[in-house]
């Protein structure tokens, strides 16, 4: 089998027992795994729930904590223990983990984000494993953020994975939920997530972890759209990890769409960043970026909405459709001074164009679906 670079997602029930405490049997399985797909010569970046999980038990909770600060206080206890934890496990194979505490922030932030994607990559040139979990005791919003699954899927995308595994305690995906339904019909294989399929989803996670199906549904959507295919589901035993990588895993496959190259720049425009403005543009323009791979120039530029600095992301509208969005090349006030200046002079006026949004720096609607 050639060399892949995988992302392997363990939440919280997959780790812990049910008083909330590192089960050391779980976790020692899942090193066992993963290390032998290293052995296989594959790249691994770990995705692990569990700080809070891990830590409620040591401040005196009897389960996990619902206000934030209890939650924030466990996972300040837990990370260092699941952490340590893991470095003794990996040390027998030795292997040499590192940690990475990310946040929504720290992808949102483009230096930030560019500084996060270097420092992988020299992790991984070095042979080192990543393990990365949200920083819970600093987060806010991510603590409801499903569980790492959807952090799980966009380091997948990050790193350009060749699969994304999302480890759980369900064998997969069903049609409805087989702890409930007895007619629930498993999926082995999924071309693609539907809407309909996370509106039906079963929201109840375990009583340790955040997320349920409907999390790694939304996950699984997300980083198909960018091209990884998926695996949903369970497994035991040291080679559990390369069934999966065999088509034997226990649980379900969902094919990865790629619509078209999309680098870690274009990644970073078109699902992390913050927009700032909105241009409207005439069809002329619609033709030379969505058909022609042309910049957007300011003659084709209609209308500005929005204040904005070089550097930042606006949508970009043709009537009332969403063609993309792109990162401005020039400031919201040049731009509506130009389109100021040729309005007051007439059309017969020539003026310097000014680039708008080049090329590299646009991403169109369809390339990645909703995630825009």
């Amino acid at each position: 089998m050639s060399k892949k670079r995988i992302v392997v997602k363990i939440g919280s029930s997959s780790l812990t027992n049910d008083r909330g405490e590192i089960d050391q049997q779980k976790l020692e399985d899942h090193v066992h795994a993963l290390a032998a797909l290293r052995k296989a010569n594959h790249e691994v970046i770990l995705v692990s729930s569990g700080a809070v999980a891990a830590g409620f038990a040591r401040l005196g909770y009897s389960s996990r904590p619902v206000t934030l600060k209890g939650k924030q206080a466990a996972a300040a206890v837990g990370q260092s223990l699941l952490i340590q934890t893991y470095i003794e496990k990996f040390n027998a194979y030795r292997i040499t983990a590192a940690q990475l505490l990310l946040t929504r922030s720290d992808f949102s932030n483009q230096e930030r984000y560019k500084n996060a994607y270097a420092t992988m990559m020299e992790l991984l040139a070095r042979n080192i494993l990543p393990i990365i979990n949200e920083n819970d005791t600093v987060s806010v919003e991510e603590l409801t953020f499903g569980d790492n699954d959807m952090l799980s899927a966009l380091v997948s995308g990050f790193v350009h994975a060749d699969q994304l595994i999302i480890l759980t305690d369900i064998n997969g995906i069903y049609s409805g939920n087989p702890k409930t339904d007895p007619t629930a019909v498993k999926y082995t294989v999924l071309e693609a997530v539907t809407e309909e399929m996370i509106g039906f989803a079963d929201t109840t996670g375990s009583k340790v972890g955040t997320g349920g199906m409907k999390s790694k549904l939304m996950a699984a959507k997300a980083a198909s759209s960018l091209g990884i295919p998926v695996f949903i589901g369970s497994g035991e035993g040291r080679e559990k990890l390369l069934h999966v990588l065999n088509g034997k895993g226990n649980g379900t496959y969902i094919s990865g769409h790629r619509n078209g190259a999309i680098n870690t720049r274009r990644q970073w425009i078109a699902i992390h960043s913050e927009t700032m403005g909105k241009l409207s543009v005439d069809e002329g323009a619609e033709k030379a970026i969505l058909y022609n791979g042309s910049s957007l120039l300011s003659p084709g530029v209609l209308n500005v909405s929005g204040t904005f600095q070089k550097g930042d992301v606006v949508q970009v509208y043709c009537a009332d459709r969403l063609l993309g969005k792109g990162q401005v090349s020039c400031s919201s006030d040049d731009l509506k001074k130009w389109i100021d200046s040729r309005m007051e002079n007439g059309m017969d006026i020539i003026l310097p164009t000014i680039e708008v949004i080049h090329r590299d720096g646009w991403v169109e609607a369809k390339k990645i679906g909703e995630e825009i």
